[in-house]
């Protein structure tokens, strides 16, 4: 194991775009709603603008805008705009409630199973997602994600990258934050769970946002860079 981190028992995972691929699974669902309903669409830009609402959509949370909501009442708020956004007419509820749920629905990774089982063997594997509890459990089922737990913003009553997210995982795992690492593709997630006293992990996944820029360079201030899940299993010795 790297040194230093000899103390650490559970690894904490962010799940949106750093366990599984959100976009791929948007935009293919989409083109098969496209196909069946005739609907002309670019589904690359849709799947962008609903994860481009996710964090406005959660602060307004955070900042007593709106009442808490879970994840799943966020995205349809989200979508009921997109549908309006992007002239999409006719669905009915239940297709529009199918499509909410494609957040349940995404594809691991390819290295994600693997990897998790790997460093199962060593550590607790835990989400720590903005995602609510069903929504994960159902993505857990469905993709073969093998979780010792299932942690989410829900149990803390705050969403990420509010502190009492990343404290409240650790309760709930009955250990000292520093025993616990937060894994991530996201920066902002690691420097906070970093705040609040968690070991970090940074995984880069490049093809979350393959049209843009992204800074997936490693920083000295995450404890490790891993190219994915497995050379992050090697690297913990697990």
């Amino acid at each position: 194991m790297t040194a230093g981190l000899a103390n650490v028992r559970a690894l904490a995972f962010d799940v949106f775009g750093t366990v599984v691929d959100w976009r791929s699974t948007v935009i293919r669902e989409g083109e098969a709603l496209g196909r069946a309903r005739g609907l002309s669409v670019d589904w690359a830009a849709f799947a962008e603008a609903w994860r481009d609402g996710y964090y406005p959509a959660m602060d307004r949370v955070r900042h007593g805008a709106l009442p808490w909501k879970n994840l799943d009442e966020l995205h349809r708020i989200i979508l009921d705009g997109l549908l309006e956004r992007f002239a999409i007419a006719g669905l009915s509820e239940r297709e529009k409630d199918a499509l909410n749920r494609v957040w349940r629905r995404l594809d691991p990774w390819p290295d994600a199973v693997a990897g998790l089982t790997r460093l199962r063997r060593k550590f607790t594997v835990a989400t720590l997602s903005n995602g609510n509890v069903a929504l994960l459990e159902s993505m857990a089922r469905r993709a073969g994600l093998p979780w010792d737990a299932v942690l989410s913003a829900e149990h803390a009553g705050h969403y990420k990258p509010d502190r009492e997210v990343y404290l409240r995982a650790a309760e709930l795992l009955d250990l000292a934050p520093d025993e616990v690492m937060m894994v991530a593709a996201h920066k902002s997630d690691l420097r906070a769970a970093a705040g609040a006293g968690l070991r970090t992990a940074f995984v880069p996944r490049p093809e979350e946002w393959p049209n843009r820029r992204i800074d997936v360079s490693f920083e000295d201030a995450f404890d490790i860079g891993a190219r994915d899940f497995l050379d992050l299993a090697a690297q913990l010795g697990a």
